[in-house]
């Protein structure tokens, strides 16, 4: 039994090559230092669409297509798996069409960047480094008071990618101490618990290295202040993150796509932030 599962698994993953690469299995050193094992992490994502999600559509496509049963194919969902859906549709050639929950925020249906960018005339402003996000945050409700970034101290903003866990206690300990958050939303507490620790006199950067401590869950930051701007990754590093660097600039990214446009991109230093790492500029 094991011989033909093993047979009928390599089958179909040659067959998946065709629409991406195989992702790897990498290993954590972070993690594997702390509990003394070798310890793995499957990188899906590395894949197209940055989850496993695009494997099930794929299969169930590719079955239904062999057998002859349809070449019309329907979904529900707003997120990862109608992403996968979409690309093994395009794929495979076939029409596919998505059914989204009527809570579906607009910017997930209509919402384009270049259109953001055209509507405030972003092309016509000017400053030293800025910080932007193109999704609404589903941590907490779905609204324009949940999206990022979040801001709660002065020149200061943050933008998050992940869960923490135990938000909900480190914001009742904020509050205690003062510290005013507006929302349910994770990443406001991330920002909030950053201000606080400013506050106490730590640097962007000593409060950074504070959170990989205090923060429990999966995160990476990307947050500014008046003087420059820094990032940190947890120490599982399961989120995605891209980094480039020239003598001009300094960008950011959660993957590499996002950055290809920019001038000098093929000369530029372009990496991935280690986990449990700060990273600061200032200018």
């Amino acid at each position: 039994m094991t011989s033909s599962f093993q047979k009928s698994a390599e089958i179909t993953c040659l067959k998946m090559r065709d629409l991406f690469p195989e992702t790897p299995l990498q290993k954590n050193e972070y993690l594997s230092n702390i509990y003394g094992a070798n310890i793995y992490l499957k990188r899906e994502d590395l894949s197209p669409v940055r989850s496993y999600k695009i494997r099930g559509a794929f299969n169930a496509m590719s079955k239904a297509i062999k057998s002859g049963e349809t070449k019309k194919f329907v979904c529900a969902s707003a997120g990862n798996h109608a992403q996968g859906f979409a690309y093994a549709c395009q794929h495979f050639g076939v029409k596919g069409r998505i059914y989204m929950p009527v809570t579906t925020p607009q910017q997930k249906i209509t919402g384009l960047p270049k259109d953001v960018a055209a509507r405030f005339d972003v092309s016509k402003m000017s400053g030293t480094h800025g910080i932007g996000h193109t999704r609404m945050a589903t941590e907490s409700a779905v609204t324009t008071m949940g999206a990022h970034p979040f801001s709660t101290g002065n020149d200061q903003c943050l933008v998050h990618n992940g869960s923490l866990s135990n938000h909900n206690s480190l914001r009742r300990k904020l509050r205690r101490e003062g510290v005013h958050i507006e929302t349910e939303n994770d990443t406001e507490v991330g920002a909030a618990y950053l201000t606080y620790k400013m506050q106490q006199g730590s640097t962007l950067g000593e409060a950074l290295e504070s959170s990989l401590d205090d923060l429990d869950g999966f995160f990476t930051f990307l947050v500014g202040t008046k003087d420059g701007f820094g990032v940190v990754r947890d120490p599982i590093a399961c989120k995605p993150a891209v980094m480039a660097e020239t003598d001009q600039y300094v960008a950011f990214g959660s993957e590499y796509r996002a950055l290809v446009n920019l001038p000098g991109i093929e000369e530029a230093r372009v990496w991935e932030p280690e986990p449990a790492t700060v990273y600061f500029w200032t200018h």
